[in-house]
């Protein structure tokens, strides 16, 4: 069976929805930001300070990697995951790509009070959420599947995704 991918911004609730879903179907949960600060010792955001973005984005490059080939997994992306094409393309060999969604200032509100998010350290939430926002416009949209977020409930959401999943007999 094909992985469920979930991809889309910080704070759409990738983690949170990841998580159930993959309880209600009995598939593996992989959390790739968790996985990148199991591996190196260092949180991510300790690894933007100390290392910077682009070595970030190499861990998430070999995230992947580690994880092509592998079957029946719900994976949570980081939030830029979607930026390099390569991400892309091995992603979706093997996995349905689920777009998690909300607006920006659902998102903001979510984040907020989370100091661990390496791209909102200049404390300006509200404006730096909506100019990543633009920045990333159309990287999401590779998504077969766009769920907002911002709607209902952590059960309403997977629902929506589960029943796309059986729709398209991917499940």
């Amino acid at each position: 069976m094909k992985n469920i991918v979930l991809i889309g911004f910080m704070g759409t609730g990738k983690t949170a929805v990841g998580w159930h879903l993959a309880n209600r179907l009995r598939r593996k949960m992989v959390d790739t930001d968790s996985n990148i600060e199991e591996l190196t010792g260092k949180s991510i955001l300790e690894i933007f300070k100390k290392n910077g973005s682009l070595r970030f984005r190499s861990e998430e490059k070999l995230q992947v990697k580690r994880l092509y080939g592998q079957k029946n997994l719900v994976i949570s992306t980081g939030g830029g995951m979607v930026l390099d094409s390569e991400n892309v393309q091995l992603l979706k060999e093997n996995g349905v790509l689920i777009c998690l969604t909300a607006s920006p200032e659902v998102i903001s509100e979510r984040v907020k009070s989370k100091n661990k998010r390496p791209l909102l350290q200049n404390g300006k939430v509200k404006e730096t959420v909506q100019q990543l926002l633009e920045d990333r416009a159309g990287y999401y949209d590779i998504a077969e599947l766009t769920v907002d977020t911002g709607e209902g409930s952590i059960n309403e959401t997977v629902d929506k995704i589960i029943n796309y999943l059986k729709e398209n007999n991917y499940i």
